[in-house]
């Protein structure tokens, strides 16, 4: 069993997601659905080992097995792929995400106009959440990809592992990978002041150092865009406050109040026909937003993106509602995911 052959077959058939497990035959995630590879035999442990080991330099061996995980990047031909190596009931096991070589632009993602508005601020906090799965890294390249085609501006990117491969067009475009480039999220942070940068893209805020710093660097004069693993945008906003101790909260949530510019919250719903399309919802830091946020008062927040279509928010019903329209995804899809899927087909 030969680990490119594998990965090929995955890119070859759309996949998203390459799961290998001792014991199991390799299975695929296509259209959000999980399938086995025809034709393939049961992963057995001698397999494993060979093909994970044979991926890792020795010093990446040592790390794995250390720590029983590891995150890293892999390169094939026409495509790359986020690698995730861990142990499961003491076999080595595998999930990769596949990344196409091909660069997203935001018109190709469909993104509403008033993300390209928010990309022409200079300062201010972008933030893309959502659950694992759903295009997350896919809309931060496709902003960075805008960016990079229409100003010149020095970009740095902190990634685990480096996903999409930017070329400098217009923009310097500087991107370092944890464990490679940088010991942690949060000294890269800390230390892209010092690289004179007009936008930082961090891959993942994922604890309170790199969520401190992330805030201090959108206060300081710079652009910065991020992803979350949160389900909307109200929860984004309790999650940042809420890693912080009780009595630094009252601060964050002013810091917030006057950085924040948006939070995209997204999912990756099943098209008629076959393959993917987003559903987002849009929250955009309005005068009213920052009110909000500052008092503490965000289980308002829903109510203001309903009712706020005129600065470009979106509600997630509203996009399903427009997609089921459009006749890309049908009732029981858009229903599925609709937070009050009676008013599917009411609202326009």
């Amino acid at each position: 069993m030969k680990i490119k052959k594998l990965f090929q077959s995955a890119f070859d058939q759309n996949a998203s997601d390459i799961h290998l497990t001792v014991g199991l035959p390799p299975v695929l995630r296509v259209d959000g659905k999980l399938k086995y590879i025809a034709g393939e035999n049961t992963v057995e442990e001698k397999d494993m080992e060979e093909m994970m080991l044979g991926m890792l330099d020795d010093i990446q061996k040592k790390k794995f097995l250390d720590r029983k995980e590891l995150d890293l990047g892999y390169e094939m031909k026409g495509f790359r792929l986020r690698v995730n190596l861990h142990f499961e009931k003491g076999n080595i096991g595998m999930v990769a995400r596949i990344i196409t070589d091909d660069m997203p632009t935001m018109d190709e993602i469909q993104m509403p106009k008033v993300m390209f508005d928010l990309l022409d601020l200079k300062q201010g906090l972008i933030l893309v959440t959502g659950p694992t799965g759903c295009g997350k890294s896919t809309t931060l390249a496709a902003m960075i990809n805008e960016i990079n085609h229409n100003r010149f501006d020095n970009i740095i990117t902190l990634e685990d592992p480096i996903e999409y491969l930017f070329n400098s067009e217009k923009s310097l475009i500087i991107q370092r990978q944890l464990g490679r480039d940088m010991n942690s999220f949060g000294n890269g942070l800390k230390h892209a002041l010092r690289q004179d940068p007009d936008v930082i893209m961090v891959g993942e805020m994922r604890d309170l150092d790199t969520i401190a710093s992330t805030i201090t660097l959108a206060e300081t004069g710079h652009l910065v865009l991020a992803t979350l693993h949160t389900y909307s945008a109200a929860q984004t906003i309790d999650r940042i406050i809420d890693i912080f101790p009780p009595h630094q909260q009252n601060q964050v949530r002013m810091q917030l109040s006057m950085i924040l510019a948006g939070v995209v919250s997204q999912r990756l719903v099943t098209k008629i026909g076959g393959g993917r399309i987003a559903a987002r919802e849009i929250l955009i830091n309005t005068p009213a937003v920052a009110n909000l946020i500052r008092e503490s008062k965000i289980s308002q927040i829903k109510t203001v993106i309903e009712t706020g279509a005129k600065d470009g928010m979106i509600s997630l019903d509203r996009d399903l509602s427009r997609l089921y329209n459009k006749k890309l995804i049908d009732a029981l899809t858009a229903r599925a995911f609709m937070n009050n899927p009676e008013l599917l087909g009411k609202i326009k």
